[in-house]
């Protein structure tokens, strides 16, 4: 039998959350409306007309999750700031009510011993800002470093998260109006990548200014590209794919330059070239303290560029299950983009879960892809991936997006009608694995 696979002592073991996802409240104590709240307003915008007004309900009941994670065991708690709970309209003073919010859940985790980590942008941008062009508006970064500023002044956080998955926003918010805000543009797309960009340099460097000693960079959805076949057309489909997927984040925030393939592509569809100004990349190339890598699926394409599937589907079918995957885009960036710890900070799938009638979940499904993906992650920290955290995707089933409420991702079960918690055979099986240390 293999000897397990022992991890650091002072290895990092988490779970995340985004606050439109579980927090619920959504026009309580001066929350203003998010892009999110508008997307979800819009008959099929979103499966069976669902939305985030209640979502978890975390807003209320948040000491009890609290408790639910220290019971775990759990040593950090990723969580993400609503935006439009700090500034209802984007910009201006802060509101006090939406800021004690998230005091209370920095000390109440403080309180038990877990490490919080906090995301200022996980997608749900204030209206207001939208209204006067989002994204596409170079301003929204320049109020995102003002709404940033206010963050780290009062909450005691050692580590950030600037932007949750950039590339998510462009490519289902704006390349195929599948988020929010609903567009179908590649032109207007990479525009809003710049910003996001920006914002994310304007960000980092208003907390190096302010704030020494803490931590930040980004949350970074990182796909490994893999030709299909072995055909030289498919190496290089996969070759550009990755420019899309991952250079096109990493190379200008590590490296202070866009891939030159990848930006002589997207200006071929689009001005974004246009938008980038003097001294721009050097903001957004702000030296970073933490990479945040969310992991959930490769992408393997043909000689034409199309995605092809070769392992495992799940109940989303854009997650294709190939936990070598998460090795390989570990010591990939650990090699080409060296010298920052990671923190994983999304790792996870959907599974149909239900209690049985003895009111167990039993999600072995993703006991195995967990297991999995933690050995895969082992083998990169073996092999020189500079690994310091896991943070399993999610603590709670809640609100999927697009998808509703019809995808349950958490370790933890929310039954929706009564709020209750129930932690699934995975969360009982994570618990001991980070009690042990050991993956076996």
């Amino acid at each position: 039998m293999n000897s397990p696979a022992r991890f650091p002592t002072d290895f990092v073991w988490g779970a995340s959350t985004a606050a439109y996802q579980v927090e619920g409240a959504t026009t309580e104590d001066g929350r203003g409306p998010s892009v999110w709240d508008t997307f979800c307003a819009v008959p099929g915008n979103v499966l069976d007309g669902d939305n985030g007004d209640q979502a978890a309900d975390h807003y209320h009941r948040y000491n009890d999750d609290l408790d639910l994670i220290a019971d775990l065991g759990l040593g950090s708690y990723r969580f993400s700031i609503a935006w439009p709970r700090i500034q209802p309209t984007g910009s201006g003073k802060a509101n006090q009510k939406g800021l004690d919010f998230y005091r209370r859940l920095v000390d109440g985790l403080v309180e038990r011993g877990i490490r919080p980590m906090a995301t200022l942008f996980h997608w749900d941008l204030p209206q207001a800002l939208q209204d006067r062009g989002g994204w596409e508006n170079r301003d929204t970064a320049e109020r995102f470093a003002e709404y940033a500023e206010i963050c780290f002044d009062a909450l005691e956080i050692r580590d950030w998260l600037t932007i949750n998955e950039p590339k998510t926003v462009v490519d289902c918010g704006y390349r195929e109006g599948q988020h929010a805000p609903g567009f179908k543009d590649d032109a207007r797309a990479f525009v809003a990548c710049h910003h996001l960009l920006l914002a994310h340099g304007l960000a980092s460097r208003v907390l190096h200014e302010r704030h020494a000693g803490r931590r930040i960079g980004p949350a970074l959805n990182l796909h490994p590209t893999y030709p299909a076949d072995d055909t030289p057309e498919a190496l290089e489909a996969a070759r550009h794919q990755d420019g899309l997927e991952n250079r096109l984040y990493l190379d200008p925030i590590f490296k202070g330059s866009y891939p030159e393939d990848t930006l002589r592509w997207i200006s071929e569809r689009g001005p974004m070239a246009d938008y980038i100004l003097d001294g721009d990349l050097a903001v957004i190339s702000e030296p970073i303290d933490i990479l945040g890598v969310q992991y959930y699926t490769p992408i393997f394409v043909d000689a034409k560029g199309e995605r092809v599937f070769l392992h495992e589907r799940t109940q989303a079918e854009w997650l294709e299950v190939y936990p070598e995957g998460f090795h390989d885009i570990l010591v990939r960036v650990q090699r080409d983009y060296p010298g920052v710890p990671m923190i994983i900070t999304e790792n996870g799938l959907p599974t149909e879960d239900a209690p049985g009638p003895d009111g167990r979940v039993r999600d072995e499904r993703r006991i195995t892809f967990l297991r999995d993906h933690l050995a895969a992650m082992h083998r990169a920290m073996e092999d020189g991936a500079q690994v310091e955290g896991y943070h399993v995707w999610s603590l709670l089933d809640n609100f999927e997006w697009a998808q509703g409420y019809s995808q349950r991702f958490g370790i933890v079960y929310v039954d929706y009608s009564t709020q209750k918690r129930t932690p699934k055979d995975s969360a009982l099986w994570y618990r001991d694995v980070v009690k042990s240390g050991e993956l076996r």
